[in-house]
């Protein structure tokens, strides 16, 4: 099957998900850190780098090292693999990937607010992570998606029942294999929540959801240099 790098089309009655292939992160640390503004009372966490089994962390903006088990300022750092990291914060863990959009906890809000800004990762590409049906997933914006797709891992997951959902087929270079159409009661952003969002879901493939249409269709989207900016349609 087709994976991330080169991503399989979806076919349903009416609709059609494919993907772009997206940059590749980093391998070594970043040289230049981000600065984070966290929302009043939230705490925030980037990573910024990985080294062996010890990751440079962005905490409420400032740089922190830490080895894997050990904690600051409520953030622990439970593992490390490659470019990505697992934290635990908030009584919650996190997986964290070098180059994406921190993550954040504390005060959050019932998901009303209209507005959120995500900033472009390595490659250009929109990274993040967000809250599928209440569990954390990493993400990419793929435009090209008609509905935002995952895996049938990630959907286990989040014990989404896909297999009760719309029979499809996904085209790979190695044939046809199925695919299921279904909704997802809500993708969550920050603090912007939206509900009743198709997903397609794949048997394999990304290591990400492809944050698609489905979604992104609910906002008007505009792109400011390495910013892309979300706001609700109303």
């Amino acid at each position: 099957m087709s994976n991330f790098f080169g991503a399989p089309s979806v076919h349903h009655d009416r609709n059609r998900s494919t993907s772009r292939q997206p940059g590749c992160a980093p391998a070594l640390l970043c040289a230049l850190l981000a600065l984070y503004c966290a929302a009043a009372g939230a705490q925030s966490v980037a990573l910024s780098g990985v080294m062996g089994d010890r990751a440079l962390l962005v905490i409420d903006g400032s740089a922190q090292v830490l080895a894997s088990g050990e904690s600051r300022q409520g953030v622990k750092l439970v593992s490390t693999d490659g470019e990505t990291a697992i934290v635990e914060l908030g009584g919650h863990r996190q997986n964290l990937r070098v180059g994406e959009s921190p993550v954040s906890v504390g005060n959050r809000g019932a998901g009303s607010a209209a507005r959120v800004t995500l900033h472009a990762g390595s490659g250009g590409h929109f990274m993040g992570t967000g809250q599928f049906n209440g569990v954390t997933l990493p993400f990419v914006v793929d435009t090209g998606a008609s509905n935002v797709v995952m895996s049938t891992s990630q959907a286990d997951q989040i014990g989404l029942q896909y297999r009760n959902g719309q029979r499809g087929a996904v085209t790979t270079a190695n044939g046809t294999v199925p695919a299921w159409l279904v909704q997802l009661n809500s993708v969550r952003l920050g603090e912007v929540e939206i509900y009743n969002v198709a997903v397609t879901v794949v048997p394999a493939g990304a290591p990400v959801v492809l944050l698609g249409n489905s979604f992104l269709g609910r906002f008007q989207m505009r792109q400011e240099n390495d910013e892309l900016v979300l706001e609700k349609r109303f």
